[in-house]
């Protein structure tokens, strides 16, 4: 569906996106971590930003998302909120700032939506989450949930595999998403799981699912910024659709800003600033202190 930029931004809200999912029109989300990026989505008619910790290993090196501190996602929300006003920003909460408690949930939530200007936060994982969903959700704020592979339990999956391969486990993977859309989660992200599953959970929960290696049948689809645009080389996971080269294009343009330098061919006349030239004429004239003489101070 092509998008009519003419018209005044519209906030999205959730029961638009509700909406949007009933009448099986796709939903776009995207990861991004800074302001330009999130401009850009918008612009380009994506509903959702998620503002996910996969800037872990994306932006800040780290070799997966464990590590990433909820401060470093307060910045990352904050700059992204910055950058688009009508999609919905939603926050990915790091390791640690859920897990320990219910009030230390709610208190890291609230700090998502008042000092980075998050609309939601997303969870992964059921189980002992739900609880949390739930004090969130009293304190006033969306949460989206995230089934399937969930990065930051990775190692207790068994490393960065695909879930819900056998029926028993896709069995448990639709009683989960069940079990989340009970507790009060807007939307689900469906990571790393067949196709059938998928589509079993999309049919049978009332909210809107989210792709990410989970087939077409979803409500949506999300995908990293930085695979998508092709900004990371090397092996990228099997879900992922490069859609650019962009790391190819900025080293081409790196590589010749490196020549140009180096030639001395950067910065030429149009990369400067003039100077009347009265006022150069006075300024050439004067001596330069290197060469200006001065009086020895007599004994």
């Amino acid at each position: 569906m092509d998008h009519d930029r003419t018209q005044s931004p519209q906030k999205m809200t959730l029961p638009a996106l509700q909406e949007q999912a009933r009448r099986g029109s796709k939903i776009v989300m995207v990861t991004a971590y800074d302001a330009p990026s999130a401009a850009l989505a918008e612009a380009a008619g994506i509903e959702i930003i998620l503002v996910g910790d996969s800037a872990g290993t994306t932006v800040l090196g780290l070799d997966s998302t464990v590590a990433v501190t909820l401060d470093e996602m307060l910045i990352f929300t904050r700059a992204a909120a910055r950058g688009a006003r009508r999609a919905l920003i939603v926050a990915d909460m790091p390791l640690g700032s859920y897990q320990i408690s219910e009030a230390s949930a709610v208190e890291n939530a609230i700090r998502f939506v008042k000092e980075s200007g998050a609309d939601a936060v997303k969870l992964e994982g059921a189980g002992r989450t739900l609880s949390r969903i739930g004090a969130i959700l009293d304190a006033g704020i969306p949460v989206m949930g995230h089934i399937g592979l969930t990065p930051q339990s990775a190692t207790l999956l068994g490393g960065y595999k695909a879930q819900g391969r056998t029926a028993a486990s896709g069995r448990r993977l639709v009683d989960e998403a069940k079990a989340l859309e009970r507790a009060g989660c807007f939307s689900l992200v469906l990571e790393a799981i067949p196709p059938p599953v998928a589509a079993r959970i999309t049919e049978t929960i009332g909210i809107p699912t989210f792709g990410i290696g989970a087939g077409p049948a979803c409500s949506g689809q999300v995908l990293v910024w930085h695979d998508l645009l092709g900004l990371i080389p090397g092996q990228k996971p099997r879900f992922v659709k490069t859609y650019a080269d962009l790391a190819g294009v900025i080293r081409a343009a790196l590589d010749e800003y490196v020549n140009d330098v180096r030639r001395g061919t950067f910065p030429a006349e149009p990369h400067t600033y003039g100077m009347p030239e009265a006022e150069r004429q006075r300024f050439e004239e004067q001596p330069s202190p290197r060469t200006a003489k001065t009086e020895v101070p007599r004994a």
